[in-house]
């Protein structure tokens, strides 16, 4: 005669475990087959410490069910729950979710882009000066790296490490410099691309404003891509934006491009609030001479055709990109570079922009 499940699972209920019932009838059974004599099951005791108390079960089994008719061999293994405490796996990404509407993050005041046509134009450095020059006025400031396939923040404000997710949902930011920080790059590592169709784009920067703990803020700064595209699009039409500054060189060709990403504004029915134009002149370390190597003007003369402030005019400078590359904005120290965002940050602040 040859042994069944249901014979064993008999022979199992009939044994108590030491604190009250049996292993049929708490469910720690897993696994168990019956085939050619040999009996096979998994005990999964709810706990590790419960499970080095019935240690000793498992040979007093392995007798009582070898005196069963059929039974040939036994084999059992015990295991248990892991109780430790495993943070959440947050997931970047993918389609964003409906909204009954353009969305705010709670306690954020204004929410600013920082924009450009066209890539290289300093945009990115710009935003993370400003944002250190005006916290360092005492205002309470955020940064969102929206550049998700080219995330420069977390190099230029020397921020590193992954934000923590308590619930699997809510996502906790960096700070750096006294600024509140958010990039996609905290979530990839450094070297590697990011690869995604346009949806998923508009998912990750849905998340990484709605989903995001940026606590009271005065203003969020949005570092955009260059560029008229699908998170242009997406922060216009799905967040409460105040408005948009417009970072460009004072090249014909940068502010062809940089028409064109105004254009977009006017389109989606958000304020251009100003102009800002970088590498607006050089000037020599040795003899003290200015050059001004992408022309002159351009920037201001199309500032007043439209009518809107020009903001502040910066120079190419060599400790700028050295402070971005070290991880410390130059807007953090002393010095004329970091005197003129501060006075860009002032003047922001007197024109109720930030």
């Amino acid at each position: 005669m040859s042994a069944t499940r249901e014979s064993v699972i008999a022979a199992l209920q009939k044994i108590e475990l030491p604190d009250g019932g049996t292993l049929v009838s708490r469910d720690m059974i897993r696994a168990l087959s019956v085939e050619n004599g040999l009996v096979r099951f998994v005990i999964e005791a709810p706990s590790p410490e419960i499970a080095r108390q019935m240690s000793g079960l498992q040979q007093m089994l392995d007798q009582t069910l070898r005196t069963l008719d059929g039974v040939d061999d036994v084999s059992i293994v015990l295991t248990a729950h892991d109780t430790a405490q495993k943070p959440p796996q947050l997931k970047v990404g993918g389609h964003p979710t409906p909204q009954a509407g353009p969305m705010k993050p709670a306690g954020v005041n204004r929410i600013i882009a920082v924009a450009s046509g066209k890539g290289g134009v300093g945009k990115s450095t710009v935003s993370s000066n400003l944002a250190v020059a005006l916290a360092k006025q005492g205002r309470r400031v955020g940064l969102l790296d929206a550049d998700i396939y080219g995330p420069s923040q977390p190099r230029m404000m020397g921020a590193k490490g992954r934000p923590a997710s308590p619930d699997g949902k809510t996502i906790e930011p960096l700070k750096a410099h006294g600024v509140t920080l958010m990039s996609i790059g905290f979530m990839i590592e450094e070297d590697k691309a990011v690869v995604w169709r346009g949806p998923m784009l508009m998912g990750a920067l849905q998340q990484m404003l709605g989903q995001v703990a940026w606590g009271e803020l005065d203003v969020l700064i949005v570092d955009l891509p260059p560029g008229t595209g699908d998170v242009q699009l997406t922060l216009c039409q799905r967040s409460e934006l105040s408005g948009a500054l417009v970072v460009s060189t004072p090249q014909d060709v940068a502010l062809i491009d940089a028409r064109k990403a105004i254009d977009m504004f006017a389109t989606l029915k958000t304020p251009v609030l100003g102009l800002i134009e970088n590498m607006s002149s050089f000037t020599c370390p040795n003899c003290g001479h200015e050059a001004h190597i992408f022309g002159h003007g351009g920037v201001e003369a199309e500032a007043q055709k439209m009518g809107v402030p020009l903001l502040g005019q910066l120079p190419i400078d060599l400790e700028t990109r050295l402070a971005g590359d070290a991880g410390t904005p130059i807007a953090a120290g002393a010095g004329p570079m970091a005197q003129a965002y501060a006075q860009l940050a002032q003047g922001l602040i007197r024109g109720g922009i930030a």
